[in-house]
């Protein structure tokens, strides 16, 4: 067979394998169709699918295979991380700065402390730490990873849950979105790259003057026309980053923070979502179960993912915890909150997939971060639906 016909083959699996356990499985409640795309990636990689059918997988994802998925990967999970960027509302989250200040604050630093201690406990055992880092990168890195939320999958599953637009809904959005801004400066932080320093600089300054002269054109043209220039600005952020050392993706977060959700009907950014996630993110879950790797021992990392998973899941719960107590929230309300932002998922596995790209984590590090980044999103849904039953007074409360 020719690359064509054998790409095309994986592609049929990419598509046809967690379709077919999402739906006759009938796994949606613990586990979206999402959660069962990266799981079915994880199945795929090299760890399960390589080892049990050595042969079959080096036919199927060849070099010249797993390059041409590499190339759809990468332009969807831009796109993904651009919407993102697009949907952080500051103007919501300064006209109620206390509380989303105290919330967010708090739900990114108790969990990043839990994460940074977890990464000092790894650091004593080899095979964890990447061959590039440095001890504060790696410790930082694997930190914030366990303080990431999802925000959009956070929205996927409350539109799950109906509370999207509803009051909480709004504010959980908030503080999530305050979060994510603080996670992309830290990851852009970890890469700087000091020898290239300049040309970082130089990148910065330049985005600072070019997203000005953007927003003027952006403003003067019809809605049909933003859409075609939003790809071109994206994709143009997106080479700048990584040629000044940022990492594409933190480019394409640039791009999308830069830009203005009023700019789109919000019914129609909804659905671009949708459809990327429908008909090119699984390609990336694929490929992101290919980079797995369970060379230090499958218990070991298991071991990892379970300490990775705790460290968030308290962290998270207790800082908001925090917050609720001194901004009075009632009772219980605290718990939803925390188990909703605990949602890992897409971000927090972009966020693996540019530290292992750095060298700053080992596949091994990456592997145990995705298992925590599954189990904490399956965990979410199930936690919140019986707790929100109980407690829909709490729905329509603004603050």
């Amino acid at each position: 067979m020719n690359t064509t016909e054998i790409f095309l083959i994986a592609m049929t699996i990419i598509f046809t394998v967690p379709y077919l356990i999402w739906r006759l499985g009938k796994t949606d409640y613990y586990a979206p169709l999402v959660v069962v795309q990266i799981i079915t990636g994880i199945l795929l990689g090299p760890g399960i699918l390589g080892k049990a059918f050595p042969d079959y997988y080096a036919f199927v994802f060849n070099p010249a295979v797993i390059q041409s998925l590499n190339g759809i990967a990468w332009w969807a999970v831009m796109l993904f991380v651009m919407i993102a960027g697009v949907e952080l509302d500051l103007k919501k989250a300064w006209a109620h700065r206390r509380e989303s200040g105290i919330t967010a604050g708090l739900a990114l630093g108790v969990p990043l402390l839990f994460g940074c201690a977890a990464a000092a406990l790894m650091m004593g055992f080899d095979g964890w730490i990447g061959p590039k880092a440095l001890t504060w990168q790696f410790v930082v890195g694997v930190g914030m990873a366990c303080a990431v939320t999802a925000l959009p999958i956070l929205i996927l599953l409350m539109e799950k849950l109906d509370i999207l637009r509803a009051p909480i809904g709004q504010r959980i959005l908030r503080y999530a979105s305050l979060d994510d801004i603080a996670i992309w400066g830290v990851l852009a932080l970890i890469l700087m790259d000091w020898e290239r320093i300049g040309r970082q600089g130089a990148f910065l300054a330049g985005f600072v003057i070019a997203a000005w002269l953007f927003h003027q054109l952006m403003v003067r043209l019809a809605e049909r026309d933003r859409w075609f220039v939003a790809l071109i600005w994206l994709a143009a952020v997106s080479f700048g980053a990584d040629w000044a050392g940022l990492h594409f993706m933190v480019g394409a977060f640039l791009a999308g923070a830069s830009m203005e959700a009023a700019w789109f009907d919000q019914e129609k950014m909804d659905m671009l979502r949708h459809h990327v996630l429908l008909v090119i993110m699984p390609v990336f879950f694929l490929s992101t179960g290919l980079r797995t790797n369970w060379n230090v021992g499958g218990a070991a990392v298991f071991i990892a993912a379970a300490l990775l998973l705790f460290a968030s899941i308290a962290g998270k719960l207790i800082g908001v915890r925090l917050a609720g107590r001194i901004l009075h929230w009632a009772p219980g309300e605290a718990g939803i909150i925390g188990w909703l932002l605990q949602t890992k998922a897409l971000i927090m596995i972009i966020f693996a997939n540019i530290l292992l790209d750095k060298q700053i984590i080992t596949s091994e590090t990456f592997t145990a971060l995705l298992l925590m980044a599954v189990a904490s999103t399956m965990l979410t849904v199930p936690k919140v639906a019986p707790q929100l039953a109980r407690m829909q007074s709490l729905i329509q409360r603004s603050a």
